[in-house]
Protein backbone atom coordinates (compact mmCIF):
# COMPACT_ATOMS: atom_id res chain seq x y z
CA UNK A 1 0.00 0.00 0.00
CA UNK A 2 1.26 3.40 -0.86
CA UNK A 3 0.51 6.57 1.06
CA UNK A 4 -1.38 7.89 -1.94
CA UNK A 5 -3.79 4.95 -1.78
CA UNK A 6 -4.45 5.65 1.90
CA UNK A 7 -5.12 9.32 1.13
CA UNK A 8 -7.54 8.40 -1.67
CA UNK A 9 -9.33 6.06 0.75
CA UNK A 10 -9.67 8.87 3.31
CA UNK A 11 -11.06 11.27 0.73
CA UNK A 12 -13.90 8.88 -0.05
CA UNK A 13 -15.48 9.93 3.25
CA UNK A 14 -15.71 13.64 2.45
CA UNK A 15 -13.71 16.52 0.94
CA UNK A 16 -10.92 17.62 3.28
CA UNK A 17 -8.14 20.14 3.64
CA UNK A 18 -4.59 18.86 3.99
CA UNK A 19 -4.78 19.70 7.69
CA UNK A 20 -8.04 17.76 8.13
CA UNK A 21 -6.54 14.85 6.24
CA UNK A 22 -3.48 14.83 8.51
CA UNK A 23 -5.77 14.89 11.57
CA UNK A 24 -7.82 12.02 10.11
CA UNK A 25 -4.60 10.05 9.73
CA UNK A 26 -3.67 10.81 13.33
CA UNK A 27 -7.03 9.64 14.68
CA UNK A 28 -7.91 6.70 12.44
CA UNK A 29 -5.66 5.40 9.69
CA UNK A 30 -2.67 6.37 11.80
CA UNK A 31 -3.36 3.38 14.03
CA UNK A 32 -2.16 1.12 11.23
CA UNK A 33 -0.48 3.37 8.65
CA UNK A 34 1.95 6.01 9.88
CA UNK A 35 2.55 9.21 7.93
CA UNK A 36 3.64 12.60 9.15
CA UNK A 37 2.00 15.80 7.98
CA UNK A 38 4.83 16.70 5.58
CA UNK A 39 4.56 13.31 3.87
CA UNK A 40 0.81 13.81 3.45
CA UNK A 41 1.21 17.28 1.92
CA UNK A 42 3.89 16.01 -0.51
CA UNK A 43 1.65 13.12 -1.53
CA UNK A 44 -1.32 15.45 -2.05
CA UNK A 45 0.76 17.36 -4.62
CA UNK A 46 1.63 14.12 -6.43
CA UNK A 47 -2.02 12.99 -6.46
CA UNK A 48 -3.05 16.37 -7.86
CA UNK A 49 -0.39 16.13 -10.58
CA UNK A 50 -1.74 12.69 -11.56
CA UNK A 51 -5.29 14.07 -11.72
CA UNK A 52 -6.55 11.83 -8.88
CA UNK A 53 -7.64 14.72 -6.68
CA UNK A 54 -8.49 18.34 -7.19
CA UNK A 55 -8.14 21.24 -4.82
CA UNK A 56 -10.66 24.02 -4.45
CA UNK A 57 -9.32 27.18 -2.84
CA UNK A 58 -11.44 28.68 -0.08
CA UNK A 59 -10.71 32.33 0.64
CA UNK A 60 -10.60 33.15 4.34
CA UNK A 61 -10.52 36.49 6.10
CA UNK A 62 -7.76 37.02 8.64
CA UNK A 63 -6.01 33.72 7.93
CA UNK A 64 -4.42 32.00 4.94
CA UNK A 65 -6.64 30.58 2.23
CA UNK A 66 -7.11 26.84 2.33
CA UNK A 67 -7.41 24.10 -0.28
CA UNK A 68 -10.19 21.54 0.05
CA UNK A 69 -9.36 18.30 -1.75
CA UNK A 70 -11.84 15.98 -3.40
CA UNK A 71 -11.45 12.82 -5.42
CA UNK A 72 -11.78 13.06 -9.17
CA UNK A 73 -13.39 10.28 -11.22
CA UNK A 74 -9.83 9.22 -12.15
CA UNK A 75 -8.96 9.07 -8.46
CA UNK A 76 -11.97 6.86 -7.70
CA UNK A 77 -10.96 4.56 -10.56
CA UNK A 78 -7.36 4.41 -9.29
CA UNK A 79 -8.64 3.58 -5.79
CA UNK A 80 -10.89 0.81 -7.13
CA UNK A 81 -8.01 -0.67 -9.17
CA UNK A 82 -5.70 -0.56 -6.15
CA UNK A 83 -8.36 -2.14 -3.90
CA UNK A 84 -9.00 -4.95 -6.42
CA UNK A 85 -5.39 -6.15 -6.17
CA UNK A 86 -4.53 -8.70 -3.48
CA UNK A 87 -3.18 -7.15 -0.30
CA UNK A 88 0.35 -7.88 0.84
CA UNK A 89 0.68 -9.30 4.34
CA UNK A 90 2.85 -6.94 6.39
CA UNK A 91 6.33 -7.88 7.43
CA UNK A 92 7.21 -7.42 11.07
CA UNK A 93 10.27 -5.34 11.87
CA UNK A 94 10.41 -5.14 15.63
CA UNK A 95 13.64 -4.73 17.54
CA UNK A 96 12.04 -6.24 20.66
CA UNK A 97 11.60 -9.52 18.80
CA UNK A 98 15.22 -9.47 17.68
CA UNK A 99 16.25 -8.95 21.31
CA UNK A 100 14.15 -11.92 22.35
CA UNK A 101 15.95 -13.97 19.72
CA UNK A 102 19.26 -12.99 21.36
CA UNK A 103 17.96 -13.46 24.92
CA UNK A 104 20.87 -15.65 25.96
CA UNK A 105 23.33 -12.85 25.13
CA UNK A 106 21.66 -9.81 26.63
CA UNK A 107 20.96 -8.46 30.11
CA UNK A 108 17.53 -9.39 31.40
CA UNK A 109 16.74 -6.23 33.35
CA UNK A 110 16.64 -3.95 30.30
CA UNK A 111 14.53 -6.62 28.57
CA UNK A 112 12.07 -6.65 31.49
CA UNK A 113 11.94 -2.86 31.46
CA UNK A 114 11.31 -2.87 27.71
CA UNK A 115 8.60 -5.53 28.01
CA UNK A 116 6.88 -3.56 30.80
CA UNK A 117 6.93 -0.40 28.68
CA UNK A 118 5.50 -2.33 25.73
CA UNK A 119 2.86 -3.86 27.97
CA UNK A 120 1.69 -0.41 29.08
CA UNK A 121 1.80 0.89 25.51
CA UNK A 122 -0.38 -1.92 24.20
CA UNK A 123 -2.76 -1.75 27.15
CA UNK A 124 -3.22 1.98 26.50
CA UNK A 125 -3.84 1.39 22.80
CA UNK A 126 -6.29 -1.41 23.60
CA UNK A 127 -8.21 0.89 25.95
CA UNK A 128 -8.24 3.57 23.26
CA UNK A 129 -9.68 1.17 20.70
CA UNK A 130 -12.31 0.00 23.19
CA UNK A 131 -13.23 3.61 24.00
CA UNK A 132 -13.64 4.43 20.31
CA UNK A 133 -15.66 1.25 19.73
CA UNK A 134 -18.06 2.08 22.57
CA UNK A 135 -18.44 5.67 21.39
CA UNK A 136 -18.89 4.99 17.67
CA UNK A 137 -20.57 1.58 17.84
CA UNK A 138 -22.36 1.32 21.20
CA UNK A 139 -24.53 -1.55 19.94
CA UNK A 140 -21.58 -3.33 18.32
CA UNK A 141 -23.23 -3.10 14.91
CA UNK A 142 -22.64 -0.98 11.83
CA UNK A 143 -24.86 0.58 9.22
CA UNK A 144 -23.48 0.74 5.71
CA UNK A 145 -20.19 -0.27 4.19
CA UNK A 146 -18.12 2.61 5.56
CA UNK A 147 -19.30 1.96 9.12
CA UNK A 148 -18.75 -1.79 8.73
CA UNK A 149 -15.20 -1.23 7.49
CA UNK A 150 -14.44 1.06 10.44
CA UNK A 151 -16.03 -1.34 12.93
CA UNK A 152 -13.95 -4.24 11.61
CA UNK A 153 -10.76 -2.15 11.75
CA UNK A 154 -11.40 -1.11 15.33
CA UNK A 155 -12.20 -4.67 16.39
CA UNK A 156 -8.99 -5.96 14.79
CA UNK A 157 -6.98 -3.19 16.41
CA UNK A 158 -8.43 -3.97 19.85
CA UNK A 159 -7.75 -7.68 19.45
CA UNK A 160 -4.21 -7.09 18.24
CA UNK A 161 -3.35 -4.78 21.12
CA UNK A 162 -4.83 -7.21 23.65
CA UNK A 163 -2.91 -10.11 22.11
CA UNK A 164 0.41 -8.24 22.27
CA UNK A 165 -0.30 -7.07 25.84
CA UNK A 166 -1.04 -10.68 26.83
CA UNK A 167 2.20 -11.80 25.19
CA UNK A 168 4.19 -9.16 27.08
CA UNK A 169 2.66 -10.35 30.37
CA UNK A 170 3.51 -13.96 29.55
CA UNK A 171 7.06 -13.06 28.53
CA UNK A 172 7.55 -11.13 31.78
CA UNK A 173 6.26 -14.11 33.76
CA UNK A 174 8.61 -16.43 31.87
CA UNK A 175 11.61 -14.18 32.52
CA UNK A 176 10.71 -13.95 36.20
CA UNK A 177 10.33 -17.71 36.47
CA UNK A 178 13.77 -18.47 35.07
CA UNK A 179 15.47 -20.43 37.83
CA UNK A 180 18.98 -20.29 36.49
CA UNK A 181 21.14 -19.84 33.44
CA UNK A 182 19.99 -22.01 30.58
CA UNK A 183 16.63 -22.90 32.13
CA UNK A 184 13.86 -22.29 29.66
CA UNK A 185 10.37 -21.54 30.89
CA UNK A 186 7.85 -22.02 28.08
CA UNK A 187 4.98 -19.63 27.65
CA UNK A 188 1.55 -21.01 28.36
CA UNK A 189 -1.03 -21.58 25.68
CA UNK A 190 -2.20 -17.98 26.04
CA UNK A 191 -4.73 -18.88 28.73
CA UNK A 192 -3.68 -17.76 32.15
CA UNK A 193 -5.66 -17.54 35.31
CA UNK A 194 -8.36 -14.95 34.86
CA UNK A 195 -7.99 -14.96 31.06
CA UNK A 196 -10.28 -16.64 28.56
Amino acid sequence: MALGDAILACLTERPMTGYELAKTFDSSIGFFWKADHQQIYRELSKLRDRGYIQGREVVQTGKPNKLIYTLTPEGRTALRHWAARPSTPPSIKDDLLVRLHALDSIDLEPMRTDLMARLEHHRDRHENYERILKKRFPEGTAEGRLDLGNLLLLQLGARHEQLVADFCEEALEALSAMSGKGTVVPLGDGKREGKD
